[in-house]
């Protein structure tokens, strides 16, 4: 693949996260704003809403928190790493990344295997790192939301993972899917980082900081003129 069609792909897949993202908290806002005009205009109430918020944000929460490695937007605190030579740096940098990859990796087991029974899938054996798959488990994929009403586009899930039973509420499957999913991106997002550090175009595995070198210019450009 050229240069030019990787950047286009990535561009693409920025663009997808992003609106996934927007669209995301635009729910939220929509779903919660449509609540309050029913319960205070039309004395009603949508029974759903809440529940529908709590899982929409927690999409956002953790889809959010991959996005944000990927683009380095994580807050860190780097004062240590800048007194130190560029070799140390990037030394100090694969510590790091090798100490989060370990911990996505528990991460990614330990939201696997919770999700795994409602999805009617087996949990991996293993009480740290996974050795394998369970050969008996019990499926919990007849476990519903509490609120939220089932909808035909997710009717194929009664065959595939509930026996061709039916359900009344969404299953917990559906919402609970973005616990490995978001672990999964995570971890890729970690190995990326990873890999940038090994091949020295980076030399830290977070940047960014609550306000950047542009901000503290901008702000010590005004103290002088408020002084002067």
């Amino acid at each position: 693949m050229s240069q030019g069609a990787s950047k286009t792909s990535g561009g693409f897949i920025d663009t997808l996260e992003e609106t996934l993202i927007a669209a995301l908290l635009g729910a939220m806002t929509v779903v919660t704003f449509a609540n309050v005009i029913a319960r205070f205009v039309f004395n009603s109430n949508i029974l759903w809403a809440l529940e529908l918020t709590v899982f929409l944000f927690g999409w956002l929460v953790l889809l959010g928190a991959s996005y944000a490695v990927k683009k380095g937007a994580h807050l860190g605190v780097d004062a240590l790493v800048n007194i130190l030579s560029p070799a140390a740096r990037r030394i100090v940098g694969l510590i790091a990344a090798a100490a989060c990859l370990l911990f996505c990796l528990l991460l990614l087991k330990g939201c696997y295997d919770y999700w795994a029974v409602f999805a009617d899938l087996p949990p991996t054996t293993g009480r740290w790192f996974p050795t394998g798959f369970e050969e008996k488990f019990r499926s919990q994929s007849f476990y519903e939301v509490d609120d939220i009403p089932m909808i035909a586009p997710f009717r194929w899930l009664e065959g595939a993972i509930n026996y061709n039973e039916a359900y009344e509420k969404i299953p917990k499957a559906i919402p609970y899917f973005v616990l490995p999913l978001s672990a999964s991106l995570l971890m890729l997002r970690f190995v990326q980082v990873t890999l940038r550090i090994w091949q020295g175009t980076e030399d830290r595995l977070v940047a960014s900081h609550e306000l950047d070198e542009d901000e503290i210019s901008e702000a010590a450009e005004r103290a002088d003129k408020l002084e002067g």
